[in-house]
């Protein structure tokens, strides 16, 4: 079992925070699926644009469940400000991003751009972990590089700055997502340190969850990308790793009914016009599990109402029954 501060995790395998993803309705779809937690989408630090409705919707939380809110940033007292905003707000747990490889955050010497900065780290840790009451986590990667592997040392650190727990993606920062990820570092950063320490990157299925929990000795995996199109990831790892079998996999119409909910939530949540544009990214990403449906996803992205969008998909799976059946079998 995974304790951060006062809170038992219910499940070793939790949702990474995706920007784009995981909104409040995905969220709150993976913990019914079994997600021990799910971190909610990243937010940067600078609180004077948080009055935007992007920031507003991120900030959304499911009542009841564990909050957990993510922030980016490289200044110390800003990094601050917002972990005291967000534990205002009703956070649970503050989770600090520097483990984000995209241009945008990097480019601001935040994200996994801080990981060359060891001192700079310091700083924010320490700064963020001093200004809140509830528990503080950390997500990295192995390193700036390949040449510049330097998760351990930052590890040391985070543990001796009073961080909660740690998440490793097993790339380095230039690596992105190319390659396979790196689950020997991982294991030796385990190591290093007495904190939970989550491996993450590329765990997409049950069998993978529990190669790399043996392989790394991490105490959970946190599923990012893995997960998309797939909630039910979750039950099937909590179930394999209980059983060493999955017994109940997800049907063709559970499969539906998961994507109809899903598509409704996000209407609702986002407003119709803006929650029809995020229904398509969600939808292509069910569908490319059960094939190659193009033509489907081109008509669906031209559609131009909530009830057409669930009418659609509805249709789609009567007219293709059959071969989804075999798709998903």
């Amino acid at each position: 079992m995974i304790k951060i501060g006062p809170y038992s995790l219910p499940s070793v395998a939790v949702l990474a925070p995706m920007a784009g993803t995981t909104d409040l309705p995905f969220r709150q779809l993976c913990r019914e699926f079994g997600a021990g937690l799910a971190v909610a989408e990243m937010l940067i630090s600078d609180r004077q644009l948080w009055h935007t409705r992007k920031s507003h919707l991120r900030l959304a939380q499911a009542k009841g469940d564990i909050n957990a809110v993510q922030i980016a940033g490289a200044d110390p007292e800003m990094m601050a400000d917002a972990a005291r905003g967000c534990e205002s707000l009703g956070a649970d747990i503050i989770d600090i991003n520097m483990g984000c490889p995209a241009k945008k955050v990097c480019k601001k010497a935040a994200g996994s751009a801080l990981l060359q900065d060891p001192e700079l780290v310091e700083q924010i840790l320490r700064a963020v972990v001093s200004a809140v009451n509830v528990p503080v986590t950390l997500k990295i990667r192995t390193g700036a590089s390949p040449d510049q592997r330097n998760g351990v040392e930052i590890a040391k650190l985070a543990q001796d700055c009073g961080i909660a727990s740690l998440a490793v993606h097993g790339r380095t920062r230039a690596c992105r997502f190319k390659g396979s990820a790196e689950y020997d570092t991982i294991a030796t950063i385990k190591q290093a340190v007495s904190i939970p320490v989550l491996a993450n990157g590329d765990i997409d299925s049950p069998q993978k969850a529990a190669q790399v929990l043996a392989q790394t000795g991490a105490d959970g995996v946190m599923i990012g990308r893995g997960a998309q199109g797939r909630p039910w990831l979750f039950r099937e790892i909590n179930e394999y790793l209980a059983t060493g079998a999955v017994s109940t996999h997800v049907s063709l119409e559970e499969v539906e009914r998961t994507l109809l909910r899903h598509l409704s939530e996000l209407h609702q949540f986002y407003g119709e016009y803006q929650g029809l544009r995020i229904a398509r990214k969600h939808c292509a990403w069910y569908l490319q599990h059960l094939g190659d449906y193009a033509e489907f996803r081109s008509l669906f992205n031209t559609l131009d109402s909530a009830h057409g969008q669930r009418d659609a998909v509805q249709q789609f799976f009567e007219q293709h029954a059959q071969t989804l059946q075999e798709a998903a079998a």
